[in-house]
């Protein structure tokens, strides 16, 4: 039987899943002083953060991708490193590198740009295949290895990278292993007219990052990560989570269905998505409502799909149509 959301007991006594909101909302207010009018947006990057994923914004040049990403890092008192991906960029300059020290007579490990708390990978794609995999261990594992030996990357640790849509010029497409390890894939898209004239007023003679404060540290985000790992999930969420999912790998429509680390994910934003909304359980429409972010860029349609003009996210949205639903009160 499903569990009704008040018979659920939290994971853990005094999981204060009211923090969560408290500091999510202030990170809203304070990010949206820089990107106005995207709302829905800064939620999903702030499920991402607490969940302790990994965000890729992918859009047209020119909508913000960047700036998002600059003002979720400012709004964290943490450790911040930029890396610009362009074609002669080296794996090494992202993970790091051994050198020769001429007056100790011994190798000294000098860190890659992965050694910060928030990661910014500022349009990943224009990279070679070879330097984007130089993410996979870090942000699988959080940690590095180089001449064998392995550094671990202190939490929270978040890679937000950015991407242009692949048919631009002069970008790669990101290999199926790499874009799995992204938890979600959100577009920003085009403001609303009010939106972008508010935009005109504010940003035509400053940098709205100029402004920005820290709102919270790394130490409380690491805390407040914890206790969204408490949030219960019924069986029953479970299965569902695992029936929408494993419809992905038996569509007629999809070439390369999702893996079960989409699973994890899927389950793990699920928890943070709730935390948000201050409830220590899971109900089956936060899982819903995450099905596009966290699934459509880990599935390939078919052939026949492509040439039908369905994309991945009209594929999924026909699945999670047919998976049916649990019922939370049981």
């Amino acid at each position: 039987m499903v569990e009704s959301p008040t018979s659920v007991q939290p994971g853990s006594p005094g999981a204060d899943v009211a923090s969560v909101a408290r500091v999510a909302a202030r990170i809203r207010e304070n990010v949206e002083r820089a990107i106005t009018g995207k709302t829905e947006v800064v939620t999903s990057a702030l499920v991402v953060l607490f969940a302790e994923g990994h965000l890729l914004l992918e859009d047209v040049p020119g909508v913000g991708k960047t700036m998002l990403s600059k003002a979720l890092a400012r709004s964290i008192d943490s450790s911040v490193r930029r890396i610009q991906f362009t074609p002669d960029l080296l794996p090494s300059d992202v993970t790091g590198v051994s050198i020769y020290n001429q007056s100790t007579r011994e190798f000294e490990f000098r860190p890659g740009g992965v050694f910060a708390n928030l990661v910014i990978g500022d349009e990943i794609n224009r990279a070679s295949p070879k330097t984007q995999s130089a993410l996979l261990e870090c942000m699988e594992e959080r940690q590095v290895t180089v001449d064998s030996v392995t550094y671990h990357l202190e939490a929270p640790f978040m890679v937000i990278a950015t991407q242009n849509p692949v048919e631009m010029e002069g970008t790669y497409p990101l290999p199926e292993a790499q874009r799995d390890r992204f938890m979600a894939r959100v577009s920003i898209g085009y403001p609303v007219p009010a939106a972008e004239i508010a935009m005109l007023g504010a940003h035509a003679s400053l940098n709205p990052l100029d402004d920005l404060e820290p709102v919270t540290d790394g130490t409380e985000i690491r805390k407040l990560c914890g206790i969204v790992t408490q949030v219960h999930v019924s069986e029953a969420v479970q299965r569902y989570a695992v029936a929408l999912v494993a419809a992905t790998r038996e569509s007629p429509e999809v070439l390369l269905g999702a893996s079960p680390r989409a699973t994890l994910h899927l389950v793990r934003a699920a928890k943070a998505y709730a935390a948000l909304r201050e409830r220590d359980f899971v109900l089956p429409d936060d899982v819903r409502a995450l099905v596009q972010p966290v699934l459509a860029h880990r599935i390939l349609p078919s052939a026949e799909a492509a040439v039908g003009g369905r994309a991945s996210a009209s594929i999924l949205e026909a699945i999670a149509e047919r998976v049916p639903v649990p019922d939370p009160r049981g």
